[in-house]
């Protein structure tokens, strides 16, 4: 009961926990409201393009969540988690390209526009299905804890860790882009999947289903937060620090080590195959490029820079990092892979911990200050003579 409570209720323990579901939840009907609500024009008006911006933010910060479980509390540095949040894409882009029926470029209703382009015939065995949006968020699901499973099985079964797991994660990786790339595999080749129409029957580019979208994606980050602190409070999370700390021990005293860490690593699978899944209706394309080893590199920086061990450090590192990179390729774009790489080294060396760790340190400061400081002198003498005038 005790553990179920912290379920559904995970941060009623810290303040930091608490701000952060109250934070969620204001901004899943804050932003929806000044888009709909406030008229054009009004300075409060929160513009539907910045709305999709704002998704695209969040499902990175779901993203950033996934990763953190598996390298802050278990010390799996993922460089390939990109793999799992471009499945989840693909899956709901297979869907929404069924979903155009035959409106597209060459009107035909039973192939992509990309399969007629290139002569195919009939639709492939693996596009069954997709027709469905229960199968597609099904998929979304299934086909990256598939992957995580088999590729962490052999992994962790194998007793591979540290650099040599990072390693093979980037590897994993690239060899996804590089057939992701292949027109024979049937998913669109160099340039993916796009031209959405709509979804579940509403177009996917009006204002509705933008905002609709956007407070699934806060949802979603909401419940994976709430999934990650019911992992990490209880005695499983424990374990997984254990494990981080030092596995040699975790495993001499007993604990399957690789069951634990297949366990944590299917999880955040899933989570980034959802944050796919709700990324690519937001943004409109998903294409090999998700699959890029940079892509996968920026995720660890994002969790670098808020802080490694922290849920909300991670959430909030995928938040700050993204908006830089949108206002940096926007004003300065020869500049920003300078700067996250400088980001990236600045926070290793001088803040370790994050931009939690800054923020917890100084409030304990002000706390500090707050406090009366001590004096050395001593209390004056109760007077007990009366001098005579």
């Amino acid at each position: 009961m005790h553990s179920l409570r912290y379920l559904f209720f995970p941060s009623v323990r810290d303040a930091a926990g608490r701000s952060m579901l109250i934070s969620l939840l204001a901004v899943a009907v804050i932003v929806p409201i000044l888009n709909m609500l406030v008229p054009q024009g009004h300075f409060l008006h929160v513009p539907t393009y910045t709305v999709s911006l704002l998704g695209k933010y969040l499902c990175y910060a779901v993203l950033a969540v996934a990763l953190d479980l598996v390298w802050g509390y278990c010390g799996i540095l993922s460089l390939g988690h990109g793999a799992f949040f471009g499945l989840g894409g693909y899956a709901m882009g297979m869907y929404l390209m069924r979903q155009i029926g035959d409106r597209g470029v060459y009107g035909n209703a039973n192939l992509p526009d990309f399969m007629v382009f290139l002569s195919w015939d009939r639709l492939p065995w693996f596009w069954y299905g997709f027709d469905m949006f229960w199968f597609a968020l099904l998929m979304a699901m299934v086909v990256p804890a598939l992957l995580a499973y088999v590729f962490g099985w052999l992994a962790f079964r194998s007793r591979v860790t540290g650099v040599y797991l990072s390693i093979i994660t980037q590897a994993l990786v690239y060899a996804l882009m590089l057939a992701f790339f292949m027109n024979e595999l049937g998913f669109g080749g160099n340039n993916g999947l796009t031209d959405f129409k709509d979804i579940l029957g509403y177009p996917v580019q009006s204002q509705a289903v933008r905002v609709t979208l956007f407070v699934l994606t806060t949802l979603l980050l909401l419940v994976s937060f709430m999934i990650g602190r019911f992992i990490t409070e209880s005695k499983l999370g424990r374990v997984l620090v254990s494990i981080r700390d030092a596995e040699s021990k975790a495993r001499f005293i007993g604990y399957r080590v690789e069951h634990y860490k297949l366990f944590i690593f299917v999880v955040s699978a899933v989570l980034a195959g959802l944050a796919g899944a709700l990324y690519v209706p937001q943004v409109g394309i998903i294409n090999p490029g998700e699959f890029a080893p940079l892509k996968s590199i920026e995720i660890v920086v994002w969790v670098a820079v808020g802080g490694r061990g922290s849920l909300i450090g991670a959430a909030l590192g995928a938040v700050v990092v993204n908006y830089a990179k949108t206002w940096f390729t926007s004003a300065l774009p020869e500049v920003w892979l300078f700067f996250l790489g400088g980001l990236f080294v600045v926070s290793t060396l001088f803040f370790p911990q994050g931009l939690m760790g800054m923020l917890q340190s100084l409030r304990q400061r002000w706390t500090l200050m707050r406090q009366k400081p001590p004096t050395d002198e001593p209390e004056p003498l109760p007077q007990t003579v009366t001098e005579r005038s």
